[in-house]
């Protein structure tokens, strides 16, 4: 039975059929289809269509269809029908009879299949979300396990300058990083509802699209019917990331394969994520990596085939955005997927650092340090990279490594070379040479290793649900604030203060009620506090506390602030995140500012804390009040 037999007197084709029925595959979208539908039942009674009686029965019969779903998710595919829309339809007219079939009035499979199917790419990019952010922290992980490591650099797949292994590792944390910005762009691009936008001219019911979009999760509604029902830009955004994303994990994938190799040598693959060989027993392969490349190919041809289906289409609705579906699933599938292996993969990643050393010694990786060096005693950089260059001939004539010319041959190039120069040419000169920010020495990965594991922590705040908070927070921040203040564990704040600071908090939501909060203070100093610090009572234990804190240290991260203070008595739970104890004599802008007003100034019992993200200004002035 189809949804539009009315205007045909005869029956189409089964080759017809078999060829246009999307229900094989878009049946994935049912649970969605059950959300939608739900919310459409309510809009209809909003604007008079049904009664409460029968919006009820209707939302009965829906739940009921979720379950069967929840059971046996493959169920529609058993069945005869054209597509999850009427397969819906149909098992709810099976269940309520009449009453079913008031629920599509006022609405087409145009605007409910852009709406299912941005419901099932908000909850698929929600997934992915999570995976990237398990890779990028299996990626921290094997920075922090290596970062003692040494490898080999590479320009041109030739050794160029040593650098450690967590340093590379840090260069695609930085890369999925991006990623992740991009996949919340692209959430908050799709974040409209076209519900209620009918077949392309919008629905002739009185519904309040707004409130039927915010029913169903979305910020908004979609502004125009037209663009709404065949709007696919959605689809080809989230190809496009996760292509992108995929030729990050593909260039991850050839380094790790190219290093296991037995040309490097400087990786060693476990058992648990290799293969061998059907014919040569002393093979080891790396499957998992080699797969992964050859997926980003096939990411990328679904973002190529969905370009080229909607590269023609006119307005506004036209079957083929049929074709969306499949490629969509599947790269979403395969992106996933491989940020799921890749994060389990990583730990079982040994680093030979004796092979990854000696390899960093060969090559003349320190031919720009001795250039650098020759550039330090007056010499103009093209003389010194001449000169340098010279030295390295010299020295493969030779058949030895730059360090061990004699100072004799060196002087032979330029008589200005002095016996420091093998201080300079040794792998561990040249590695702290590199101090800048972004370089490769100690102390710019430990820097950099801390700055990625503020903007993981927080990034993985958000998804416990804290956000920036916003005006329409203040009471229920307020409440909060009384209720602790009241405990004696905060100062009192007026309404009107948390108002004109509202941009300073941030709030963490349950069932999107707000149950916690903080703020961040700046003062004019450039050291920044952390405090209001609350939860509800019984929430504790959960981690929403220390969810809205990292949240806020991602903040002052992005903000450059390089050290944050709280003045608390639960020293142990800021000290499980990181923060130092710290003597609070010395923080003059918040004894002027906040204790002077503290009914307990004279008998403190607060302990202070601190927490540089800059741990480099923190030596620097450690060195300058010595």
């Amino acid at each position: 039975m189809s949804m539009w037999g009315g205007r045909f007197s005869a029956p189409t084709a089964d080759i017809f059929t078999q060829f246009n029925d999307s229900l094989p595959f878009d049946y994935v979208l049912a649970p969605f289809e059950v959300i939608a539908s739900k919310a459409w039942a309510e809009a209809l009674q909003g604007a008079g269509i049904v009664t409460a009686d029968e919006c009820a029965r209707l939302q009965q019969g829906l739940d009921e269809i979720a379950i069967e779903l929840g059971k046996t998710p493959d169920l529609p595919v058993r069945d005869r029908a054209e597509d999850i829309h009427s397969w819906i339809e149909l098992k709810l007219q099976d269940k309520l009879g009449a009453v079913g079939r008031k629920l599509h009035t006022g609405r087409s499979r145009n605007d409910l299949v852009a709406t299912d199917l941005r419901l099932w790419l908000k909850h698929s990019l929600g997934e992915t979300q999570q995976a990237l952010l398990q890779c990028i922290q299996a990626l921290l992980k094997f920075a922090k396990a290596h970062q003692h490591a040494v490898i080999p650099g590479y320009t041109h797949l030739q050794r160029a300058q040593p650098v450690l292994v967590a340093h590379w590792a840090l260069a695609y944390v930085e890369m999925l990083e991006r990623d992740l910005l991009r996949l919340q762009a692209c959430l908050k691009h799709m974040d409209q509802s076209p519900l209620g936008c009918g077949a392309l001219a919008g629905t002739g019911l009185a519904i309040d699209r707004e409130q039927l979009a915010l029913a169903m999760g979305f910020n908004s509604a979609c502004e125009n019917s037209l663009d709404a029902v065949s709007d696919r830009d959605f689809v080809i955004e989230a190809l496009s990331l996760a292509s992108l994303s995929m030729v990050h994990l593909s260039r991850l994938c050839e380094d790790v394969v190219f290093y296991c190799s037995g040309e490097a040598g400087f990786f060693k693959l476990g058992d648990a994520i290799s293969s061998g060989s059907s014919l040569m027993p002393q093979k080891k392969n790396p499957d998992v990596f080699e797969l992964i490349r050859g997926k980003a190919g096939r990411v990328a041809g679904h973002l190529q085939a969905m370009l080229m289906t909607v590269k023609g289409l006119p307005l506004a609705y036209n079957k083929d955005l049929q074709e969306d579906k499949e490629g969509l699933f599947d790269g979403m599938l395969q992106w996933q997927n491989s940020l799921n292996i890749l994060a389990y993969s990583l730990s079982h990643i040994e680093v030979d650092q004796q092979a990854g050393e000696q390899a960093a010694e060969l090559g003349y990786a320190n031919a720009t340090d001795l250039a650098d060096y020759l550039v330090r005693l007056g010499i103009p950089f093209r003389d010194a990279h001449e000169q340098s260059g010279a030295l390295v001939l010299f020295a493969i004539e030779k058949g030895v490594a730059l360090g061990e010319l004699s100072l004799e041959d060196m002087q032979q190039v330029n008589s200005e070379i002095e016996q420091g120069v093998y201080k300079v040419l040794q792998l561990e000169a040249g590695l702290q040479a590199r101090n800048a920010l972004g370089g490769t020495s100690r102390a710019q990965v430990r820097s950099a290793l801390l700055r990625a594991e503020l903007q993981f922590n927080a990034q993985k705040a958000e998804l416990k649900h804290v956000r920036q908070a916003r005006l329409s927070d203040v009471d229920a921040i307020y409440e909060l604030i009384t209720y602790w203040t009241g405990k004696g564990e905060h100062l009192p704040r007026p309404k009107a203060d948390i108002m004109q600071a509202i941009h300073t908090f941030a709030v963490v939501e349950e069932n999107h009620q707000v149950v916690g909060c903080a703020a961040l203070y700046v003062y004019g100093t450039g050291l920044a506090e952390i405090r209001s610090l609350g939860l509800k009572p019984g929430l504790e234990g959960k981690g929403l506390g220390g969810a809205i804190v990292q949240f806020l240290m991602g903040q002052a991260r992005e903000l450059h602030i390089n050290r944050v203070i709280v003045l608390t008595r639960a020293a142990e739970f800021f000290r499980r995140l990181g923060f130092k104890d710290a003597d609070k004599s010395r923080w003059p802008e918040k004894v002027m500012k906040d204790c002077e007003l503290c009914p307990r100034k004279h008998n403190c019992d607060e302990s202070g804390l601190e927490f540089w993200i800059n741990p480099q200004v923190s030596t620097r002035i450690e060195l300058l009040t010595q």
